[in-house]
C-alpha cells in the first residue's frame, strides 16, 4: 500500500499530465523524488467526468517508475483511448473530471477461470492474438457474476465469443490493483 504522501503525489502528477494533454502541451517538467514511486510497476489511469468513462489506459508492466509510468499513462488515456477518438475530453470538463489510478500487481495466470475473486482480482484474456482485460473494479461497478465478468471481456474487450474463457487455449490471468482517487 502507497503511503498517504505518495498516493497524493501520485495523483498531482497525473492531473499535471491530463491537464497538459488536454491543453495539447507537452509532458510537464515534473520531479518525483518520493521513495514509493520509484518502483517499476504497472499501472492504468481511469478518467471520468460525472461517473462516465471518458478515457482508461494502461501498462500491466513498466520499465519506468511507477510515477511516470502513471504520467504517460494519464497523457495516453486523453489522447489515445480509441473509444473516444472523435470526442476528447476538453478543457471546460477539467474540474469535473475525475482521476483514478489503479497500480498493478504482477499478473498471474490461473488454472480455472472461476478462482477468480470479484472485486479484488482484476482480469486479463488472452486467446491468439486477442486479448482483453477489465480492472478490478469494473466486477464492483457492474454487479456481474463470475461468468458474466468473464463473457463481457471475452465478448466486449477481446473480440472473442462470450464462452471463450471455457476453452482450453484462452489463457486467463489475475491481477490486483490498489486504487487511488481524487474522490
Amino acid at each position: 500500500m502507497l503511503s498517504d504522501e505518495a498516493a497524493d503525489e501520485l495523483l498531482r502528477v497525473a492531473r499535471q499530465s491530463v491537464k497538459a494533454a488536454v491543453k495539447g502541451q507537452g509532458a510537464p517538467d515534473v520531479k518525483v523524488d518520493h521513495p514509493e514511486l520509484q518502483e517499476k510497476q504497472g499501472a492504468f489511469v481511469t478518467l471520468k467526468t460525472d461517473g462516465d468513462l471518458r478515457g482508461c489506459l494502461g501498462r500491466f508492466e513498466s520499465d519506468q517508475p511507477l510515477w511516470e509510468t502513471v504520467q504517460v499513462m494519464a497523457r495516453a488515456a486523453v489522447t489515445e483511448d480509441p473509444r473516444f477518438a472523435g470526442q476528447r475530453i476538453t478543457a471546460q470538463e477539467l474540474d469535473d473530471l475525475a482521476i483514478e489510478i489503479s497500480v498493478l500487481s504482477p499478473m498471474e495466470e490461473i488454472e480455472d477461470p472461476l478462482d477468480i475473486q470479484l472485486g479484488k482480482h482484476g482480469i486479463y484474456v488472452k486467446k491468439g492474438f486477442r486479448t482483453g482485460c477489465f480492472l478490478p473494479q469494473v466486477a464492483e461497478e457492474t454487479g456481474w457474476s463470475k461468468e458474466e465478468f468473464l463473457a463481457h471481456c471475452c465478448s466486449g474487450k477481446a473480440g472473442l465469443s462470450s464462452d471463450a474463457w471455457k476453452e482450453s487455449d484462452t489463457k486467463v490471468f489475475v491481477f490486483t490493483a490498489e486504487v487511488i482517487s481524487e474522490e
